[in-house]
C-alpha cells in the first residue's frame, strides 16, 4: 500500500473516530435503555453503541464505499478493495453505562489481515491516539513512546476480565498469583485504552483473555508502534486466546509467566 492511500485511511479513522466520540459524550441519556445483550446480563449494548457504529460505518463508506467491515455491532461486511475496517464504537460499555470515564471509540484499518492505521478516541479524557504502521504512535498529535524497563517487581501491569462467571473466578486466580511478584495490578474496563496507556508510557505491560478482534486491531498497532513489544502466548501473535503487550524487558517474564498460569484457558 502507498503512503497516499495510508494518510487517507488514518484521517478518515481520526474523524469517524472524533465523531463517534462526541456523540456519545453529549448524546448520553440519563436512563440508558438496553437494546440487547451480550453473553451475560452483566454486559449490555446500549443504543449509543448501536447509534455510534452506524454513525462510523456510515461515514467511511461514504468515502470508501467498497471497503469492508468487522464492527462489534454490525458483523462482517465483504468489501472489493481489500480494506477492512475494525470497529469497536464503544469500548467499556459498562463503565460507560456507570457514567465512569474509561470507555472509548476504537476504529483500525486492515489491508491483507493486517492493521495499517488505528485511531482511538477517549472522549472523557480528551485523547485521541493515533498509529500508522512504520510512522510511530501519537497522542493529540504529539509522538509518545513507551517507558523504559522497570524491573518485573516494579511494573504495572493491566487487566481484564471477561463476563461469565466461570472464566472470572479463573482469571481471578490469575491475578492472586501474580500481585505479588509485581508492583500493582490495574483494571480500567475498556482494553483499547489500556493498551494506549502501555504505548503512552502510562502502565508498563497488560495481558487480557477473550479480547475480540475489535478489542485489540487499533491499541496493539498503536502500542507497538511506540516502541512495546506484543503478542499471544509464546511465539503467537495476539488473539482472543491471550493478548499480552508490555514494554521491552517486561514482555518476555511476563508473557512467560501468564502462559505458565493458564491465563490463555478457563
Amino acid at each position: 500500500m502507498t503512503q497516499a492511500p495510508v494518510t487517507e485511511l488514518l484521517e478518515i479513522a481520526q474523524e469517524a473516530a472524533r465523531r463517534a466520540g462526541e456523540l456519545l459524550r453529549t448524546g448520553r441519556p440519563d436512563d440508558l435503555a438496553v437494546a440487547a445483550t451480550k453473553s451475560s446480563p452483566i454486559d449490555v449494548v446500549t443504543e449509543m453503541d448501536v447509534a455510534a457504529e452506524k454513525l462510523i460505518t456510515d461515514f467511511i463508506s461514504e468515502r470508501r464505499p467498497t471497503d469492508g467491515f468487522l464492527g462489534e455491532e454490525g458483523g462482517t461486511t465483504v468489501g472489493s478493495s481489500g480494506v477492512r475496517w475494525v470497529i469497536d464504537p464503544l469500548d467499556g460499555t459498562v463503565n460507560y453505562l456507570y457514567g465512569l470515564p474509561s470507555w472509548g471509540v476504537s476504529i483500525a484499518a486492515e489491508v491483507d489481515g493486517r492493521a495499517v492505521v488505528g485511531v482511538v478516541a477517549a472522549p472523557m479524557r480528551g485523547e485521541l491516539y493515533h498509529a500508522a504502521e512504520g510512522q510511530g504512535a501519537f497522542r493529540d498529535g504529539e509522538r509518545v513512546h513507551c517507558r523504559d524497563t522497570p524491573p518485573f517487581e516494579q511494573a504495572l501491569i493491566a487487566t481484564g476480565f471477561g463476563y461469565v462467571a466461570e472464566r472470572r473466578a479463573h482469571q481471578a486466580e490469575v491475578v492472586r498469583a501474580l500481585l505479588p511478584q509485581v508492583r500493582d495490578i490495574r483494571r480500567a474496563g475498556a482494553a483499547a485504552i489500556d493498551l494506549c496507556d502501555v504505548g503512552c508510557g502510562r502502565l508498563d505491560g497488560y495481558y487480557e483473555r477473550g479480547l475480540k478482534r475489535w478489542d485489540y486491531a487499533a491499541g496493539v498497532l498503536f502500542a507497538r508502534e511506540s516502541g512495546a513489544l506484543v503478542g499471544g502466548r509464546p511465539g503467537q501473535v495476539p488473539s482472543e486466546e491471550l493478548t499480552v503487550v508490555a514494554v521491552p524487558g517486561i514482555f518476555d517474564p511476563l508473557q512467560r509467566l501468564v502462559d505458565e498460569l493458564g491465563a490463555w484457558h478457563d
